[in-house]
């Protein structure tokens, strides 16, 4: 896999292309920080890189509009999945954006009833961040990832999508995140 920066405009995000000889037909974007990270064929000539890196970095900002959220729309949205599927049992204290995680999605501090989100989230689809923020608020019920933990998160609908999509952002961009 090959990786090239992208220079930018003022006002426009760092934007960086790899290239993945594994990756044959599939284009994908994520934000990084302030970066957005575009992921293409190795095949790609260069006018199909830059046709692929405008779409992509618009669809990231498109997505960034509506999944963008403040910490305050964090806690009410953790009290919607708590009510939906946890029967209102988790109830944090705070919920927050934070940048300095660096192996995780999310995490929380049950004692306190805390929870923070990773802003490498920010931008992700919202059935993504909902799944890590359900997956945190269970943690405030089960510390452990055992099957009574499994069980709670179980009737979330989209459960095995928002994983499958964190394992691919995470092993496309060589990230060592996990939601275990």
């Amino acid at each position: 896999m090959t990786s090239a920066p992208s220079p930018t405009l003022p006002g426009m995000p760092e934007i960086e292309v790899r290239r993945s000889a594994r990756r044959r037909r599939t284009v994908s974007a994520y934000r990084d920080g302030s970066r957005v990270v575009v992921l293409i064929p190795a095949r790609f000539t260069a006018a199909q890189e830059r046709e692929w890196v405008a779409k992509m970095v618009a669809k990231v900002a498109a997505n960034q509009g509506r999944t963008r959220r403040s910490d305050a729309d964090l806690l009410k949205r953790a009290g919607e999945l708590s009510r939906a599927y946890l029967e209102g049992r988790a109830r944090p204290t705070s919920v927050r954006w934070v940048t300095n995680q660096r192996t995780r999605w999310g995490s929380c501090t049950p004692s306190e009833g805390t929870i923070r989100l990773s802003t490498r989230l920010q931008g992700m689809p919202g059935y993504v961040v909902d799944y890590v923020l359900l997956h945190e608020l269970a943690h405030l019920l089960e510390s452990g990832h055992g099957p009574a933990f499994w069980d709670l998160l179980s009737a979330y609908p989209q459960l095995e999508r928002a994983r499958g999509y964190l394992e691919g952002v995470a092993a496309t961009a060589g990230l060592d995140l996990s939601d275990e």
